[in-house]
């Protein structure tokens, strides 16, 4: 294999890496599916199965149903009701992903007659981007412990690093 060979799947590697680090699928309530509960024990089974992730911006969830639908309703009034006049998305295909593409909250509820009210309903919070800040500086630091730590602070991850270096890697092993 040449060196372009190496390149091109380099890339294709890296994108890909980059990509699946980005966001995350969730089968909603696991194997079972989206599907009505048959018990009242299982009244809250869907937002227990959303308290037990963590969802972020971009992050998406599958929903795999038969003879089902999903709706996102707009408020919690309309999630606490089980009903919406006008939904946000109404889907009925049976395998619906559906794209958490901002904070907050979306309220998810199933639109076929009784499932709802029976406890095929999901609130999911999707956590805001938190961008981290540097630690807190003393007015005691001289000038060179000023440069040192502004130093530290634009370091890059090992992670970036090797990303970086991926592409020089195939001459490297000819």
């Amino acid at each position: 294999m040449g060196p372009c060979k190496y390149f091109g799947f380099f890339i294709i590697l890296s994108s890909l890496l980059i990509y699946s680090v980005r966001s995350t699928e969730f089968l909603v309530g696991g194997e079972d599916g989206w599907t009505a509960p048959e018990s009242k024990n299982d009244h809250d089974m869907y937002n227990e199965w959303a308290s037990r992730n963590r969802f972020k911006v971009d992050d998406t969830v599958l929903f795999k149903y038969n003879k089902d639908s999903v709706m996102v309703v707009n408020s919690e009034e309309e999630y606490q009701k089980c009903e919406s006049d006008h939904p946000l998305f109404f889907f009925n295909d049976g395998q619906t992903i559906f794209k958490l593409d901002r904070p907050g909250f979306f309220y998810f509820v199933s639109g076929v007659t009784g499932h709802c009210q029976k406890g095929q309903r999901m609130i999911i919070k999707v956590l805001e981007i938190q961008i981290p800040t540097p630690p807190p500086t003393s007015n005691n630091q001289t000038n060179a412990d000023k440069q040192e730590s502004g130093a530290a602070n634009h370091a890059m991850p090992p992670f970036f690093i090797i990303l970086l270096a991926m592409p020089i890697l195939p001459l490297l092993l000819v």
